[in-house]
């Protein structure tokens, strides 16, 4: 079974996604769009890139596709595909619909049909029809209306691919891992001497940044703690497509090795070092993590060897969060997504006089990415950037900015 796959992903990481999938599925040709990348695949190329994707949200599967003009145009396209071939009457489904420009009134009905039509197939195949779930569906179906064309996707993720399966303790609005693994990506860290060297993150939080750049540092496949939406589909319940999904796993328990570089977080709060600990365990890189309490703005620099490089990688205090609604809200002071807490008007003067006073002075250099909704961000910090980066923090527009801080460079003056 071939098909379009698409995997979407937060705005501005489409080409780092891209190449990511290049890299899991070698000589296949994948195609950037708005909001995620494109390629075609089977069963096994799923498997892998639900396992292996740190970047993608999901791995959509589509079934149908094709142009509409209202709401019973959507529930053919839907009574088209042969859903005999993914489900039973026994699973469950649930249909999520978005929409761009689309004419329709209601996407509440359109799901409706689209559940209509894929329980008409199965009641003409079987005389049964599979019932809906709303949390724990066995096929989650994904609706996309776009001003004149309409695609049907198999969400054969399920959950979200940020959710890795290792977190439990939180702050109000933690940074996603897939967005952590972009910052990682645009920063060209991949865990090695050669390229990024240590790492530390000084406002740690719940430990997103830490604990991601330690599955990578330590070969830890993004979704090897978890389950997929996939495993309960029928194009993946043959004993052939079973004993591949076990070699997958298997070669990525394999591959997990030390890390080569030193990992280092950090946070004024010890209650966050606390739950950053206990997450780090549970993805299974507490080892490779040197946890620590302490001011960002105080902290010294942890001591590397002469020739080893170093990355700082932060997500500071900024002036918006995302609530419980996934929408964005402005308090009255700066506070970080991570756990809620004020940081004072100073702090970004006060952390780059800091990081000129303690990063600057060792031999391999340390280089600083710092991710913030603020484009004015390096006037308050009085250093010039060499890079900035388009990222989306969930409806927050960002940018990813690079700072020098070598010795005797210009920029750290």
């Amino acid at each position: 079974m071939a098909l379009p796959l698409f995997l979407p992903c937060a705005a501005g990481v489409e080409p780092l996604l891209a190449d990511e999938v290049t890299r899991i599925l070698p000589g296949r040709t994948v195609h950037v769009g708005r909001g995620g990348v494109g390629v075609d695949g089977d069963p096994a190329d799923v498997m892998a890139l639900n396992l292996e994707s740190r970047l993608a949200q999901r791995v959509l599967a589509e079934v149908a596709s094709g142009p509409y003009f209202h709401e019973d145009d959507i529930y053919a396209l839907a009574r088209s595909v042969d859903w005999t071939q993914w489900i039973t009457p026994q699973h469950t489904l649930r249909v999520d619909t978005t929409a761009h420009r689309s004419p329709l009134r209601s996407l509440n009905f359109v799901a409706l049909r689209v559940k209509d039509a894929v329980c008409d197939v199965l009641r003409d195949a079987t005389g049964e029809r599979p019932s809906v779930d709303t949390r724990h569906p066995d096929l989650p179906l994904s609706l996309h209306l776009g001003e004149t064309h309409a695609s049907v996707y198999v969400d054969t993720s399920g959950e979200a691919l940020f959710k890795r399966g290792w977190r439990e303790d939180k702050g109000e609005a933690p940074l996603k891992e897939t967005l952590a693994a972009a910052m990682l990506a645009a920063a060209g860290w991949q865990g090695t001497p050669e390229a990024g060297g240590a790492l530390h993150d000084p406002c740690c939080g719940s430990g997103t940044i830490a604990i991601e750049a330690a599955q990578i540092a330590c070969g830890v496949a993004p979704g090897l703690k978890r389950r997929f939406a996939f495993e309960r589909l029928l194009p993946f319940a043959d004993p052939d497509s079973r004993a591949q999904w076990q070699r997958l796993k298997s070669y990525a328990q394999s591959r997990i090795h030390a890390s080569a570089v030193p990992i280092f977080a950090s946070d004024v709060s010890f209650r966050m070092v606390d739950f950053a600990r206990r997450n780090a365990q549970r993805a299974g890189v507490e080892h490779a993590i040197q946890f620590n309490g302490g001011d960002a703005l105080e902290r010294p620099a942890p001591q590397l060897p002469e020739d080893l490089a170093g990355t700082l990688m932060v997500n500071p205090p900024y002036g918006e969060r995302i609530d419980v609604s996934g929408k964005a809200a402005r308090p009255s002071m700066q506070e970080r997504p991570d756990d809620n807490r004020a940081a004072p008007d100073d702090f970004f003067p006060r952390l780059s006089a800091h990081w000129k006073r303690a990063y600057t002075q060792h031999p391999a250099g340390w280089t600083a990415w710092v991710l913030s909704p603020d484009m004015k961000l390096p006037s308050a910090m009085r250093l010039k950037e060499s890079r900035r980066v388009p990222m989306w923090n969930g409806p927050i527009e960002c940018r990813l900015f690079r700072f020098e801080l070598v010795a005797g460079s210009a920029r750290a003056q």
